[in-house]
Protein backbone atom coordinates (compact mmCIF):
# COMPACT_ATOMS: atom_id res chain seq x y z
CA UNK A 1 0.00 0.00 0.00
CA UNK A 2 1.34 3.42 -0.92
CA UNK A 3 2.17 5.60 2.06
CA UNK A 4 -0.47 8.26 2.52
CA UNK A 5 0.45 11.81 3.48
CA UNK A 6 -2.35 12.69 5.83
CA UNK A 7 -2.99 14.59 9.03
CA UNK A 8 -1.01 17.31 7.30
CA UNK A 9 -3.22 20.41 7.49
CA UNK A 10 -3.16 22.62 10.58
CA UNK A 11 -6.82 23.53 11.00
CA UNK A 12 -5.99 25.71 13.98
CA UNK A 13 -4.53 28.21 11.51
CA UNK A 14 -6.35 27.31 8.27
CA UNK A 15 -9.81 26.33 9.46
CA UNK A 16 -11.43 29.66 10.27
CA UNK A 17 -13.61 29.94 7.14
CA UNK A 18 -14.92 26.41 6.84
CA UNK A 19 -18.34 26.94 8.40
CA UNK A 20 -19.06 29.69 5.86
CA UNK A 21 -17.49 28.24 2.72
CA UNK A 22 -18.17 24.54 3.33
CA UNK A 23 -21.91 24.51 3.95
CA UNK A 24 -23.48 21.07 3.52
CA UNK A 25 -25.25 20.57 0.23
CA UNK A 26 -28.80 19.25 0.78
CA UNK A 27 -28.65 16.80 -2.13
CA UNK A 28 -25.40 15.27 -0.95
CA UNK A 29 -26.83 15.23 2.58
CA UNK A 30 -29.91 13.35 1.36
CA UNK A 31 -27.67 10.69 -0.22
CA UNK A 32 -25.73 10.28 3.02
CA UNK A 33 -28.76 10.18 5.27
CA UNK A 34 -30.52 7.62 3.08
CA UNK A 35 -27.45 5.38 3.36
CA UNK A 36 -27.74 5.51 7.17
CA UNK A 37 -30.89 3.45 6.80
CA UNK A 38 -32.83 3.01 10.03
CA UNK A 39 -29.87 3.83 12.29
CA UNK A 40 -31.01 5.81 15.32
CA UNK A 41 -27.60 6.50 16.87
CA UNK A 42 -24.83 7.92 14.67
CA UNK A 43 -21.22 8.85 15.35
CA UNK A 44 -19.64 11.52 13.14
CA UNK A 45 -15.84 11.17 13.08
CA UNK A 46 -13.69 14.07 11.94
CA UNK A 47 -16.87 16.06 12.39
CA UNK A 48 -15.42 19.52 11.77
CA UNK A 49 -18.07 22.22 11.91
CA UNK A 50 -20.89 19.68 11.79
CA UNK A 51 -21.54 19.33 8.08
CA UNK A 52 -23.90 16.54 7.07
CA UNK A 53 -24.89 15.50 10.58
CA UNK A 54 -28.52 14.32 10.57
CA UNK A 55 -30.95 16.21 12.77
CA UNK A 56 -33.52 13.46 13.18
CA UNK A 57 -31.30 10.95 15.03
CA UNK A 58 -29.07 10.87 18.09
CA UNK A 59 -25.62 12.11 17.01
CA UNK A 60 -22.27 12.05 18.76
CA UNK A 61 -19.29 13.80 17.22
CA UNK A 62 -15.50 13.59 17.39
CA UNK A 63 -13.21 16.40 16.19
CA UNK A 64 -9.59 17.03 17.28
CA UNK A 65 -9.35 20.68 16.11
CA UNK A 66 -10.48 23.28 18.64
CA UNK A 67 -10.99 25.85 15.90
CA UNK A 68 -13.26 23.51 13.96
CA UNK A 69 -15.19 22.53 17.08
CA UNK A 70 -15.77 26.23 17.80
CA UNK A 71 -17.50 26.66 14.43
CA UNK A 72 -20.19 24.09 15.18
CA UNK A 73 -23.65 25.71 15.25
CA UNK A 74 -25.46 26.09 18.58
CA UNK A 75 -27.97 23.46 17.48
CA UNK A 76 -25.25 20.80 17.06
CA UNK A 77 -24.02 18.56 19.86
CA UNK A 78 -20.59 19.53 21.23
CA UNK A 79 -17.85 17.46 19.63
CA UNK A 80 -15.46 15.42 21.73
CA UNK A 81 -11.77 16.20 21.45
CA UNK A 82 -10.58 12.86 20.10
CA UNK A 83 -9.05 11.30 17.00
CA UNK A 84 -10.30 8.63 14.62
CA UNK A 85 -7.46 6.29 15.49
CA UNK A 86 -8.48 6.10 19.16
CA UNK A 87 -12.24 6.46 19.55
CA UNK A 88 -13.37 6.60 23.20
CA UNK A 89 -16.35 4.27 22.73
CA UNK A 90 -17.16 0.62 23.31
CA UNK A 91 -17.35 -1.93 20.51
CA UNK A 92 -20.63 -1.59 18.60
CA UNK A 93 -21.64 1.54 20.52
CA UNK A 94 -23.48 3.13 17.56
CA UNK A 95 -25.97 1.96 14.97
CA UNK A 96 -23.90 3.69 12.27
CA UNK A 97 -20.72 5.73 11.88
CA UNK A 98 -19.99 8.41 9.29
CA UNK A 99 -16.83 10.24 8.20
CA UNK A 100 -17.22 12.94 5.56
CA UNK A 101 -14.25 14.26 3.59
CA UNK A 102 -11.88 13.65 6.46
CA UNK A 103 -10.11 10.29 6.08
CA UNK A 104 -7.25 11.86 4.09
CA UNK A 105 -6.48 14.00 7.14
CA UNK A 106 -5.89 11.10 9.52
CA UNK A 107 -2.26 10.31 10.43
CA UNK A 108 -3.07 6.57 10.30
CA UNK A 109 -6.06 5.98 7.99
CA UNK A 110 -5.93 2.19 8.31
CA UNK A 111 -6.18 2.35 12.09
CA UNK A 112 -8.89 5.04 11.92
CA UNK A 113 -11.02 3.01 9.52
CA UNK A 114 -10.66 -0.06 11.74
CA UNK A 115 -11.91 2.05 14.67
CA UNK A 116 -14.95 3.17 12.66
CA UNK A 117 -15.81 -0.45 11.97
CA UNK A 118 -15.22 -1.43 15.60
CA UNK A 119 -17.69 1.04 17.12
CA UNK A 120 -20.43 0.55 14.49
CA UNK A 121 -23.11 -2.14 14.80
CA UNK A 122 -24.38 -1.31 11.34
CA UNK A 123 -23.12 0.63 8.33
CA UNK A 124 -19.97 2.72 8.15
CA UNK A 125 -20.19 5.63 5.69
CA UNK A 126 -17.10 7.31 4.26
CA UNK A 127 -17.55 10.28 1.93
CA UNK A 128 -14.29 10.85 0.08
CA UNK A 129 -12.74 11.50 -3.32
CA UNK A 130 -11.43 8.92 -5.74
CA UNK A 131 -7.81 9.84 -6.44
CA UNK A 132 -7.96 8.00 -9.78
CA UNK A 133 -10.75 10.28 -11.02
CA UNK A 134 -9.41 13.67 -9.92
CA UNK A 135 -8.23 14.62 -13.40
CA UNK A 136 -11.80 14.56 -14.71
CA UNK A 137 -12.00 18.10 -13.38
CA UNK A 138 -10.81 20.93 -15.66
CA UNK A 139 -8.84 22.51 -12.80
CA UNK A 140 -6.18 19.87 -13.48
CA UNK A 141 -5.23 21.78 -16.63
CA UNK A 142 -4.46 24.92 -14.61
CA UNK A 143 -2.85 23.53 -11.49
CA UNK A 144 -1.62 19.95 -11.98
CA UNK A 145 0.35 20.33 -8.76
CA UNK A 146 -2.92 20.36 -6.82
CA UNK A 147 -4.12 17.13 -8.44
CA UNK A 148 -0.76 15.46 -7.79
CA UNK A 149 -0.85 16.47 -4.13
CA UNK A 150 -4.41 15.20 -3.70
CA UNK A 151 -3.54 11.86 -5.24
CA UNK A 152 -0.90 11.38 -2.59
CA UNK A 153 -3.30 12.24 0.21
CA UNK A 154 -6.48 10.29 -0.51
CA UNK A 155 -6.54 6.60 0.43
CA UNK A 156 -7.55 4.35 -2.45
CA UNK A 157 -11.27 3.69 -2.64
CA UNK A 158 -10.83 -0.10 -2.65
CA UNK A 159 -8.62 0.12 0.46
CA UNK A 160 -11.33 2.05 2.31
CA UNK A 161 -14.04 -0.34 1.11
CA UNK A 162 -12.10 -3.37 2.33
CA UNK A 163 -11.41 -1.78 5.71
CA UNK A 164 -14.96 -0.83 6.65
CA UNK A 165 -16.76 -4.07 5.95
CA UNK A 166 -16.67 -7.48 4.30
CA UNK A 167 -19.54 -6.27 2.14
CA UNK A 168 -19.07 -2.73 0.85
CA UNK A 169 -20.50 -0.64 -1.95
CA UNK A 170 -18.99 2.35 -3.71
CA UNK A 171 -21.41 4.97 -5.01
CA UNK A 172 -20.50 7.79 -7.37
CA UNK A 173 -22.04 10.98 -5.99
CA UNK A 174 -22.86 13.60 -8.64
CA UNK A 175 -22.06 17.21 -7.81
CA UNK A 176 -24.99 19.61 -8.45
CA UNK A 177 -24.37 22.79 -10.43
CA UNK A 178 -25.20 25.03 -7.45
CA UNK A 179 -23.47 22.88 -4.83
CA UNK A 180 -23.19 24.75 -1.53
CA UNK A 181 -20.28 22.72 -0.17
CA UNK A 182 -17.20 24.56 -1.40
CA UNK A 183 -14.82 21.71 -2.28
CA UNK A 184 -13.02 22.16 -5.59
CA UNK A 185 -15.42 20.24 -7.87
CA UNK A 186 -18.37 22.18 -6.41
CA UNK A 187 -17.31 25.04 -8.70
CA UNK A 188 -17.10 23.07 -11.94
CA UNK A 189 -19.61 25.51 -13.50
CA UNK A 190 -18.45 28.63 -11.61
CA UNK A 191 -14.78 29.03 -12.49
CA UNK A 192 -14.47 32.61 -11.30
CA UNK A 193 -14.89 31.40 -7.71
CA UNK A 194 -11.31 30.15 -7.77
CA UNK A 195 -10.11 33.75 -8.12
CA UNK A 196 -11.37 34.38 -4.57
CA UNK A 197 -8.70 33.57 -1.96
CA UNK A 198 -11.42 32.88 0.62
CA UNK A 199 -12.74 30.04 -1.52
CA UNK A 200 -9.27 28.56 -1.97
CA UNK A 201 -8.53 28.91 1.76
CA UNK A 202 -11.42 26.56 2.54
CA UNK A 203 -9.98 23.89 0.21
CA UNK A 204 -7.09 22.18 1.96
CA UNK A 205 -5.55 21.04 -1.34
CA UNK A 206 -4.25 24.55 -2.05
CA UNK A 207 -2.07 24.30 1.04
CA UNK A 208 0.07 21.80 -0.87
CA UNK A 209 0.63 24.09 -3.87
CA UNK A 210 3.44 26.60 -3.57
CA UNK A 211 2.76 30.30 -3.92
CA UNK A 212 4.32 30.58 -7.38
CA UNK A 213 2.21 27.74 -8.80
CA UNK A 214 -0.94 29.13 -7.19
CA UNK A 215 -0.30 32.60 -8.63
CA UNK A 216 0.38 31.12 -12.06
CA UNK A 217 -2.81 29.05 -11.99
CA UNK A 218 -5.04 31.88 -10.79
CA UNK A 219 -3.67 34.39 -13.29
CA UNK A 220 -3.93 31.88 -16.14
CA UNK A 221 -7.54 31.17 -15.25
CA UNK A 222 -8.29 34.89 -14.93
CA UNK A 223 -6.82 35.54 -18.37
CA UNK A 224 -8.78 32.67 -19.94
CA UNK A 225 -12.01 33.90 -18.41
CA UNK A 226 -11.40 37.41 -19.69
CA UNK A 227 -10.45 36.24 -23.19
CA UNK A 228 -13.20 33.64 -23.46
CA UNK A 229 -10.71 30.77 -23.80
CA UNK A 230 -12.15 28.98 -20.77
CA UNK A 231 -15.63 29.13 -22.24
CA UNK A 232 -14.41 27.82 -25.57
CA UNK A 233 -13.11 24.69 -23.84
CA UNK A 234 -15.43 24.24 -20.92
CA UNK A 235 -18.35 26.61 -21.39
CA UNK A 236 -20.83 23.73 -21.72
CA UNK A 237 -20.33 23.10 -18.01
CA UNK A 238 -21.98 26.40 -17.09
CA UNK A 239 -25.38 24.85 -17.81
CA UNK A 240 -24.61 21.18 -17.08
CA UNK A 241 -26.84 20.31 -14.11
CA UNK A 242 -24.49 17.73 -12.56
CA UNK A 243 -20.83 16.82 -12.70
CA UNK A 244 -19.76 13.19 -12.45
CA UNK A 245 -16.38 13.77 -10.86
CA UNK A 246 -14.44 12.06 -8.09
CA UNK A 247 -16.86 12.32 -5.14
CA UNK A 248 -17.61 8.87 -3.72
CA UNK A 249 -19.73 7.47 -0.91
CA UNK A 250 -18.41 4.17 0.40
CA UNK A 251 -20.80 2.18 2.56
CA UNK A 252 -19.41 -0.74 4.53
CA UNK A 253 -21.62 -3.45 6.04
CA UNK A 254 -20.68 -6.03 8.66
CA UNK A 255 -22.23 -8.82 6.60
Amino acid sequence: MTKILSGDVDYETRGSGYALQRRPDPRIAATLHAALGDARTVLNVGAGAGSYEPTDRYVAAVEPSARMRAQRPPSAVPALDAVAENLPFDDGAFDAVMATVTVHQWPDPARGLAELRRVARGPVLVLTFDAAALDRFWLAAYVPELIAAERRRFPAVDVIAHAIGPRSEVREVPVPIDCTDGFTEAFYARPSEFLDPRVRAAQSAWGFVDEAATTRAVESLRADLESGAWDERYGHLRTQPRFEGSLRLIVGHRR
